[in-house]
């Protein structure tokens, strides 16, 4: 649940709550206006932390203090967050083995960063009829990334997807 969407004191809508105090301590179910009361003799807000159970879990807390808190552990949360992204490298089946090698450096650049690559191999007219050479043209990207020690990983073989053949490397441990 976001923190905006939390209710507190007087916005409170059920009629009895379950409250625990600032210590931790189980106060019990008791009127919404009597909980509101207590905390407001103690400096402190009513906050409804488990809208969803019956009688809703109140919390007696210095609300300003609580939302920090969750913001808080929201971005550290963002901070170690590592976004992987799909890359993708197209090709035709009759490519030249120049071009072959040219676009296996960005494959290798790619996962180098960390990112995962979808090796496309896209089929035109009468090239459909021949589909083992797009098995063929990925099987020699592979074999080139081997041969360079780039460390990766097939996620997914070769699989045909309408008039394309791919497979999906992501980035494996290098082999230091």
């Amino acid at each position: 649940m976001a923190i905006k969407d939390l209710r507190i004191n007087r916005q409170i809508r059920a009629k009895e709550v379950f409250v625990i105090d600032a210590e931790g301590n189980q106060k019990g179910v008791m009127n919404v206006f009597a909980a509101v009361e207590l905390a407001e003799q103690s400096g402190l807000d009513l906050v409804e932390v488990s809208p969803n159970t019956n009688p809703p879990v109140c919390k007696i807390l210095d609300f300003g203090k609580y939302r920090y808190e969750q913001e808080k552990r929201i971005r550290e949360a963002k901070k170690n967050q590592t976004i992987i992204k799909l890359k993708e490298i197209r090709m035709q089946p009759k490519i030249e083995s120049h071009d072959l090698e040219f676009k296996s450096k960005f494959i290798a650049e790619f996962l180098g960063e960390g990112n995962k690559v979808k090796i496309s191999v896209r089929f035109r007219g009468r090239e459909l009829a021949h589909t083992e050479l797009g098995k063929v043209v990925l099987d020699k990207i592979l074999d080139i990334l081997t041969q360079n020690n780039v460390a990766y990983i097939l996620d997914r073989g070769a699989m045909m997807e309408g008039r394309m053949m791919s497979i999906i490397v992501s980035p494996g441990k290098s082999k230091k």
